[in-house]
């Protein structure tokens, strides 16, 4: 019985030395930033993808005596399928780690930076957030008049009827595009489905309105059952845990030259996009933000 007593009192020894995140009296609530076009990604311009967030999610779900994990959204959206995937990696972390999850919106969580919010447990947002913008959207450009009028001619050879289907160089196949939407309707099927699974019965606006793709700001946003509440991450922690809170910002390994190691767990080969690749993603990345005014 002496062994228990002796544990304590050593604790209790140590206890004002430790730092405050590891005091057993002092809640912890660990932070994600998650911010940035999603799947949009190059050397120069990182997105938000799996890869680069992985680690800082098992990290901030494994932290010791955790009362909850927060993350920090700010995302236009971009990949659905790396939106589908940041989702799922961080259901089944709160599932196995037993971590209530609370997201905190800063400018946007719109499209897939909505499907992630959809993840925590409680979204929280700032009174000008943008929430919202359920939908499937795909753009591209048309050249082929262009290029007749400066007399290029277009020569292309495939092996299978579709194979240039949506080539911004040939005239719009209206068959193409038949194809392109079926493709987004199943989409954006998923979408509706997996925010109806995770909102439930707060959600209050009628179907065709919420899910049309448009975008809110958060006080409509609580209306139609798309936000809990209104907040900011400091003061809503300080408020459920108490004034001594402490939130450490789980960031992603450095590695040399500071640039951030990517990966799942699994060896990868990663392609490295020149300055033209790093130009685009800049132009579609300020088209996004540009999308909700930002």
């Amino acid at each position: 019985m002496a062994e228990p007593n002796f544990l304590e009192k050593t604790a209790n020894f140590l206890r004002p030395v430790l730092p405050r995140r590891f005091r057993g009296d002092v809640p912890v609530v660990p932070v994600v930033r998650l911010s940035g076009v999603i799947g949009l990604s190059s050397p120069l311009r990182p997105g938000l993808t799996l890869a680069n967030v992985a680690r800082p999610l098992d990290r901030a779900f494994a932290y010791p005596r955790a009362r909850a994990v927060a993350l920090l959204i700010n995302s236009p959206g971009g990949s659905a399928v790396q939106s589908h995937l940041v989702f799922q990696r961080i259901r089944q972390l709160a599932r196995e780690k037993n971590r209530p999850v609370i997201a905190f919106v800063e400018d946007v969580a719109a499209s897939g930076g909505y499907m992630i919010a959809c993840a925590a447990d409680e979204i929280v947002a700032d009174p000008s957030s943008i929430v919202g913008s359920i939908g499937v959207i795909g753009a591209t450009f048309g050249f082929s008049k262009l290029i007749e009028k400066i007399g290029i001619e277009r020569r292309i050879y495939t092996s299978g009827t579709n194979k240039a289907m949506l080539d911004p160089f040939l005239p719009e196949n209206p068959d193409h595009v038949a194809r392109l939407k079926a493709i987004q309707e199943d989409i954006h099927a998923s979408f509706i489905e997996l925010v109806k699974s995770r909102r439930g019965a707060k959600l209050t606006a009628p179907e065709p309105e919420l899910f049309s793709g448009e975008y809110w700001a958060a006080r409509k946003g609580i209306e139609y059952g798309l936000v809990d509440r209104i907040g900011d991450l400091r003061s809503t922690l300080r408020e459920r845990f108490g004034d001594k809170v402490e939130t450490p910002l789980i960031s992603a390994a450095r590695g040399l030259f500071g640039r951030t190691p990517q990966g799942v767990g699994i060896e990868r080969m990663l392609d490295q996009p020149g300055l033209a690749d790093d130009l685009v993603s800049a132009l579609e990345a300020r088209a996004l933000w540009a999308r909700y005014g930002l």
